[in-house]
């Protein structure tokens, strides 16, 4: 407990206690702020309120800092793996050799979806966007998995949260395989969660599929820089239908909703996108030159970040990683030769430094997925499957929470006042 901060409403005097995390900004405790004031705060998109308690994931945007139970992600993304991380976020420590090895088996043997699930794709367009598929199916899930939809019991929602991470790179996997036409193709509990999620996509049932190593391991890298990013708005969005008492499944789609926004998860596609329309690396001055004319709509897609002031510490590794993957694949394509050419430009421009626009982890990843081979079309769903993980560890810490309530913001009510209802044959 820290101070206590004063407001004065209508000449009275308020006291509220001021709360300390154990490291980022005090927080105000407005709890009975309504009940002894009659007052509401403001608060547009909630950017200056604090939702719920956690210990799950911090972030310094100021200072570029992103820690998953205190670790920080660079260290993770460097040295750890997708399922270590998942480990990490959803029991608060780092596995042993043993608890990773039961928790990676665990996760395996939940990767096949239910058979009656493929009749269900088939209801689907084929030009269907796998976004739209992923929000169907993993809401369907709930009709297939009653067993474990008991949010009051925790071994429930641990059977509920391995099902989720589990099956989620299938359903990825077969909402691609859908639109291409081409046959589903099941787990293969052999390979890495990563790696059998590649096969998945990429392999087809006429030849053998060999997973690249350096290609899995870029994919795995990005699936941990997406796991977790606090209370951002999906995993608000998860958190607000779990507290209803939703069963997971319909809080994990809900997260898959809105997630879809472009504002949210389709920065990367925005940011390729830009990189193919600029289209050549000679091309890259006259589109500097655009982003700087306040009067030009033209924006640089992937760089800056709403939350990240300074350089994104996601991107770091992303920047390595990115011509790892050109030099395994042997990309020879003028889309990349932009990226890299305006990534060095923006890196030393004094205009960018200057207004802190570095590229940020979107501008790597769009580019890294399509050197990959993944359409703009699967971006999201990749980002939906990688951050399924942080939106369960969530939606777990939330149920657990003894203080958790049923969402309820408020409203600074504008529309008319009471006035009476004039029958139909008078207007």
């Amino acid at each position: 407990m820290g101070d206590s901060a004063k407001l004065q409403a209508s000449g009275k005097d308020y006291e509220f206690p001021v709360l300390s995390g154990s490291v980022g900004p005090e927080v105000i405790d407005i709890r009975k702020l309504y009940g002894q004031t009659g007052k509401f705060t403001y608060d547009p998109g909630f950017t200056s309120t604090a939702s719920c308690e956690s210990a799950i994931t911090y972030i310094d945007g100021d200072e570029g800092v992103l820690l998953h139970r205190g670790y920080p992600i660079g260290q993770l993304a460097e040295d750890s793996s997708f399922m270590e991380t998942s480990y990490l976020l959803l029991n608060g420590e780092l596995p042993s050799p043993q608890e990773l090895a039961d928790f990676t088996r665990t996760i395996s043997r939940h990767t096949m979806l239910h058979e009656q699930l493929a009749t269900f794709y088939r209801g689907f367009r084929r030009d269907a966007h796998p976004m739209a598929i992923m929000c169907g199916v993993v809401g369907a899930l709930s009709a297939f998995y009653h067993d474990s939809t008991d949010i009051a019991d925790p071994q429930h929602r641990k059977i509920s949260s391995h099902r989720l991470i589990a099956k989620m790179p299938t359903i990825a996997a077969m909402a691609y395989k859908y639109s291409v036409g081409q046959p589903f193709v099941y787990p293969d509990n052999s390979l890495s969660y990563t790696g059998n999620f590649l096969r998945m996509t990429f392999g087809v049932p006429a030849e053998p599929y060999v997973v690249n190593p350096v290609v899995e391991k870029a994919l795995d890298r990005i699936f941990i820089l997406h796991a977790d990013h606090e209370q951002n708005a999906s995993t608000s969005t998860v958190r607000l239908a779990g507290s209803s008492g939703a069963n997971p499944f319909a809080c994990i789609a809900a997260g898959i909703a809105c997630l879809w926004g472009p504002a949210h998860g389709g920065a990367n596609e925005a940011a390729l996108n830009m990189l193919h329309e600029i289209g050549t690396p000679d091309r890259i001055p006259h589109y500097i030159e655009r982003a700087k004319d306040k009067n030009d709509p033209f924006r640089l897609m992937g760089f800056g970040h709403r939350v990240y002031k300074n350089y994104d510490p996601r991107a770091t590794v992303m920047q390595k990683t990115v011509r790892e993957v050109f030099e395994a694949l042997k990309v020879n394509d003028p889309v990349f030769e932009v990226a890299l050419r305006l990534e060095e430009m923006a890196l030393n421009d004094p205009y960018f430094i200057e207004k802190k626009l570095f590229p940020n982890v979107d501008f790597y990843s769009g580019v890294i997925l399509s050197a990959i081979g993944f359409p703009t079309t699967m971006f999201t769903a990749l980002f939906a499957l990688a951050r399924t993980v942080g939106w369960v560890a969530q939606w777990n810490e939330m149920i657990s929470d003894p203080n958790q309530k049923i969402g309820r913001p408020r409203q600074l009510y504008t529309g008319a006042t009471q006035r009476n209802y004039v029958p139909l044959d008078k207007r």
